[in-house]
């Protein structure tokens, strides 16, 4: 073989070792792309689940702040229903202690005078003892020995036993509210019996039986006011 022949050969092998290279250098161009592209896929995916999982933790949040929101105006409305609704009983509560003034007002002394009578039978009734205090305001005195003997009377025939002894306190009852005493203790009328000892007290003024009267009615006084809606 000579020089011509074997350069020839050498071209040849070059040629099919370029070429075989050539080939696995395309195939490791594709393949490279290949897994370039599917990582490229799998990170863009990824990052979009990234994504799409903060958007709906945010929004989450955001309608967690809502309905937070949402309670809080409704309890806030509720309150207000609420304060509004006790500021009317209030205002009927109050209305019916002016009126209480009335009862006991100069004017009405024959009917007020009945009514200490009343009180006054009523709580010996409740006390059961021989001998009692009584209390009342100074301006009542009059009145309540004008209609002592009578009441001890009543209390003696309906009780059954003898009458009772019953002494007019000397300390008395607060007077009735005035502009002059708006803020201090006052008395719409009636009467406080004791027994002797003070262990036993029967408390039948006026204002203390409106108190009474009013906590017992207060669920019919706010069914006629408000219903049954419930707030």
């Amino acid at each position: 073989m000579n020089d011509a022949d074997v350069s020839k050969q050498i071209q040849q092998m070059v040629r099919f070792i370029r070429q075989e290279a050539e080939e696995k250098a395309n195939e490791i161009s594709v393949s490279a792309e290949e897994e370039f592209n599917i990582e490229k896929l799998q990170l863009v995916e990824a990052e979009k689940k990234k994504i799409r999982q903060e958007y709906e933790r945010k929004e989450k949040q955001v309608d967690v702040r809502k309905k937070i929101e949402y309670s809080m105006q409704l309890n806030a409305s509720r309150i207000k229903v609420l304060q509004a609704q006790d500021d009317l009983v209030c205002s009927m509560k109050e209305a019916a202690s002016k009126e209480l003034l009335n009862v006991s007002h100069h004017h009405n002394h024959h009917i007020y005078k009945k009514l200490l009578q009343a009180l006054i039978v009523q709580s010996l009734l409740r006390l059961k003892e021989p001998s009692v205090l009584l209390r009342c305001r100074e301006d009542d005195v009059p009145l309540v020995e004008d209609v002592l003997d009578a009441a001890k009377e009543e209390y003696a025939e309906k009780s059954q036993v003898h009458a009772p002894e019953v002494i007019v306190d000397q300390i008395y009852l607060p007077p009735a509210p005035s502009h002059h005493n708006a803020h201090g203790p006052s008395c719409s009328g009636g009467v406080v019996l004791a027994s002797r000892d003070g262990k036993i007290v029967c408390e039948n003024t006026l204002d203390a039986r409106l108190e009474v009267v009013f906590r017992k009615k207060l669920p019919e006084i706010r069914r006629c006011l408000f219903g049954q809606v419930a707030v």
